[in-house]
């Protein structure tokens, strides 16, 4: 039976955790006259407001959580953000809409960044630096800081790490998971602050290159202005966040290697080198086809690069509308919104790692046609891949689809045209941002029915919790004894 008294006694402590974030933006506003800080202050007190209720009245247990519970947690605490998160929105008078507001603040913290909101250039910066921090606090996973907290509770983690760890195949840093959680916020938190320090060199204000920042080592897409890193016209800020999108979708264990001075190993790493090949040919085709369409060599590389980079990582931001390009590049970007970055990364998608393995199951199969008695097996790595995971990732790819079409004909049902409705949807779960028709880089989300909305918000989640975390809920037998 699960044991909802430590469920919700984790939700204070997360509840918590969100209130003292939303006090950053607060103090950022009160000392700069922001007209925001006041809405901002009173989410802020809400938070603490709901994690003192649930504190005091919850029994301080030491209990080790089971699996099911790990899965009601991950995905409650998700909930929890996104509904916190939103009052910001809603106080500060940004919309009136509990729908906007909460596709606003899953967006952030899912790292999608669609946005239903358009003058970012006006907007309050108090506000503009938290939605930078939902999708930082969203990039490696708020459920990997929580386990670093969890264990003061005297509760074990691992089954909230097992559960949230992107990817299926699990590759620690330390056998330790409160130690794993630690190393790899250091590493977030150094690439964040030397892209900030990069960027400022770069004549960006500082205010920018930190929410730029926060954003891009996430893979959110969330910037301070309406046309993006496009507003900056400058091709070093475009190579520069490019570098640092790639960075944030590459596993972060492949990060601790490098930075361990372990570079050897990353010869062997049989996904990054299909990261690396996927990457660079549809950066090769999206390149010519701009310049068969007019643009200079180095205008095609600059946009066609800083593009692919945006959309395979699934980060979202954009220095040109692409939906302008000439198709073969649009089709060069929906195929690699489906497959995403590396496993162990902040980006969304599929992740390549799974694609790759299912190439090789595929080959696998027409060499066993060849050699029928041939006993072959699939690795990855090095490494013989268990079957399980490879049944795993069938089953995962295959609910992946079926969610896809399912929401996409309940958008369609809605009155919204095809290419909009499937796009919406492939960047929703894909967790990538804009995409192509109503909702395309040059428009927001906010025209959409409030339906649609909450379809799309659902999809972040599923996406950003990798289907099984949330889809096991629906299981009548996960709830039995």
């Amino acid at each position: 039976m699960l044991q909802f008294a430590i469920i919700f006694r984790i939700l204070g402590v997360m509840a918590a955790f969100f209130g003292l974030a939303m006090a950053v933006p607060w103090a950022y506003g009160a000392l700069t006259g922001d007209p925001s800080a006041t809405g901002l202050g009173i989410a802020s007190l809400c938070g603490l407001g709901l994690a003192l209720i649930l504190l005091a009245t919850t029994p301080n247990k030491t209990p080790e959580i089971s699996h099911r519970e790990g899965f009601v947690i991950v995905t409650l605490t998700w909930l929890l953000a996104a509904t916190l998160g939103a009052l910001p929105y809603l106080f500060c008078g940004l919309t009136r809409s509990p729908t906007d507001a909460f596709f606003e603040a899953m967006s952030g913290f899912t790292t999608t960044g669609s946005t239903i909101f358009s003058g970012l250039d006006a907007m309050p910066h108090a506000i503009l630096l938290w939605r930078a921090i939902t999708q930082w606090l969203g990039g490696m996973g708020m459920i990997v800081l929580s386990i670093a907290i969890l264990p003061l509770l005297g509760v074990g983690g691992m089954q909230l790490f097992k559960a949230e760890t992107p990817g299926p195949v699990a590759d620690k840093l330390s056998p330790r998971v409160r130690d794993t959680a630690a190393r790899l916020w250091g590493i977030y938190t150094f690439l964040t602050l030397a892209e900030t320090a990069i960027l400022i060199a770069l004549h960006l204000s500082p205010f920018d290159a930190v929410c730029h920042s926060l954003a891009t080592l996430a893979t959110g897409g969330f910037s301070t202005h309406d046309a993006s890193v496009g507003f900056y016209q400058s091709a070093a800020v475009d190579w520069v966040v490019t570098l640092f999108m790639l960075a944030g979708g590459i596993n972060f264990v492949l990060h601790y290697r490098i930075l361990a001075g372990r570079w050897r190993t990353l010869q062997g790493d049989s996904e990054l080198k299909f990261f690396a090949l996927l990457f660079s040919g549809a950066c090769l085709l999206t390149v010519v086809a701009l310049r068969v369409a007019g643009h200079t060599w180095g205008s095609a590389a600059r946009f066609g690069i800083f593009q692919v980079a945006s959309v395979i990582t699934t980060s979202g931001f954009a220095t040109a509308d692409y939906a302008l390009w000439p198709f073969v590049t649009q089709g060069v970007l929906l195929t690699v919104m489906f497959t995403g970055a590396m496993a162990g990364s902040t980006c969304g998608g599929i992740k390549s790692v799974r694609i790759l393995l299912l190439f090789k199951q595929g080959f696998q199969q027409l060499r066993h046609l060849v050699h029928p008695h041939a006993v072959t097996q699939v690795r990855l790595s090095g490494r013989t891949v268990d079957p399980e995971i490879v049944h795993e990732i069938w089953g995962f790819f295959f609910l992946y689809l079926l969610v896809l079409v399912i929401a996409s004909l309940a958008l369609t049902s809605l009155g919204i045209d095809l290419i909009t409705a499937t796009t919406a949807v492939i960047t929703a779960m894909g967790n990538v941002g804009p995409g192509l028709g109503m909702v395309g880089p040059s428009h927001t989300f906010a025209a959409l029915p409030g339906a649609a909305k909450w379809i799309l918000s659902l999809c972040m989640l599923l996406g950003r919790l990798e289907l099984y975390t949330v889809l096991v809920l629906f299981l009548p037998e996960f709830w039995r004894r």
